[in-house]
């Protein structure tokens, strides 16, 4: 992604930011569920403020780790939207802990520079992709919450202590559909439109197979949801095949460049 700066403020902002996620996660279990949500949307606007600082900076960059961060942040914001739907949801600290981590990582490995021959047009193409990762992260959360609830009924907890299971089932196939579209609208561009957003030709390379193979295993789950019902352990495993492929096309090759190659691009 294009959203970090290796510049001294840019550092401190990030560790700022992870400092505030890992209070939060640090003091959770000690604080109600008001003051806990408000600690962590202090450490998601800080975290806001320090994405948009590194897009105002005039220093574009992108690599594994800004893309990690950008989609921990809008995780915490859909979360932010559906806390005020269903206060039932209980991953505060989690989501704290996966913030701070997620920060710290963007500072220890901020990205390269965006390439000089790259079109103006790359940052919407790049935004339209870590928005679908964002989007099927929600969805893994979700997935996750679900297996959480399934273990609690098992173990014959209370049942009115979360979201009920149809709702978060509803909301995780809400999220596949939408990242599956923008998922959809990434790979079009970049086929359509290779060449000219990236100053060369397209070619078949380990983020290209792996993205096609995410794609297709979404595109699979949405069908089988809808043909046969699926639902349950089964699509949970769809789906996290799935996010692990796409996790593996543009976070995984650019970490195998960036850190076990030591090259920029």
């Amino acid at each position: 992604m294009i959203l970090a700066s290796p510049s001294p403020l840019g550092v401190a902002l990030g560790i700022a930011t992870a400092a505030a996620y890992g209070v939060t996660a640090a003091a959770a279990p000690r604080l109600g569920r008001q003051a806990t949500q408000s600690l962590l949307g202090l450490a998601w606007l800080l975290h806001a403020f320090t994405l948009a600082w590194s897009l105002a900076s005039g220093n574009p960059r992108f690599g594994f780790a800004p893309a990690i961060s950008v989609t921990a942040w809008l995780v915490l914001t859909v979360y932010a939207i559906e806390s005020r739907m269903y206060p039932q949801l209980t991953v505060r600290r989690a989501l704290a802990v996966l913030g701070a981590a997620a920060v710290l990582l963007a500072v220890v490995f901020p990205g390269s520079p965006l390439h000089v021959s790259a079109s103006p047009w790359l940052p919407l193409h790049l935004a339209l992709g870590i928005a679908s990762y964002g989007l099927f992260g929600a969805a893994v959360v979700h997935a996750w919450l679900i297996t959480r609830a399934e273990k609690q009924i098992r173990l014959a907890a209370d049942p009115e202590a979360g979201v009920p299971l149809l709702t978060l089932e509803r909301l995780t196939f809400r999220f596949v559909t939408a990242g599956f579209v923008l998922l959809s609208a990434t790979l079009l561009a970049g086929w359509l439109f290779g060449e000219t957003l990236y100053g060369k030709t397209l070619k078949w390379d380990h983020k290209m197979v792996f993205s096609l193979m995410a794609w297709l295993c979404f595109a699979v789950l949405l069908i089988g949801r809808s043909r046969f019902g699926w639902r349950g352990r089964t699509a949970r495993r769809v789906l996290y095949a799935g996010a692990a492929l796409l996790v593996l096309a543009y976070v995984g090759s650019r970490f195998v460049l960036e850190v076990v190659l030591g090259r920029a691009s």
